[in-house]
């Protein structure tokens, strides 16, 4: 990913109920979910739905397909492991995470 599209997809998820939606669709995984449902869980409206849905797809975070009447979204797995690459590219000065000791965090 290049840094215009990561900040397109920070910015798109940097809404409550547009990550709200993300990790209800990474949650539930390929099979995606249908609108009404996505709404149904998470409470939101319609119309706010259509919105928030279309933010998240403009940022290819998730994808949507035709399943008979329903439109079913889900995340787009490939965009959201290269967001995290990108996020997390050169960790820890090149030591695997974990590996060293202590907390990476100074208190005050």
């Amino acid at each position: 990913m290049d840094t215009k599209e990561v900040l397109t997809a920070l910015s798109a998820i940097a809404q409550e109920s547009r990550l709200a939606i993300f990790r209800l669709l990474v949650q539930v995984g390929p099979d995606g979910m249908a609108a009404s449902k996505i709404a149904e869980q998470l409470d939101i409206a319609p119309s706010s739905l259509s919105f928030h849905l279309k933010e998240l797809a403009h940022a290819k975070l998730i994808t949507a397909r035709s399943e008979g009447r329903f439109i079913i979204y889900s995340t787009d797995v490939v965009v959201m492991n290269g967001l995290i690459g990108y996020l997390t590219e050169n960790c820890c000065g090149g030591v695997p995470c974990g590996a060293v000791g202590g907390s990476t965090t100074k208190s005050s």
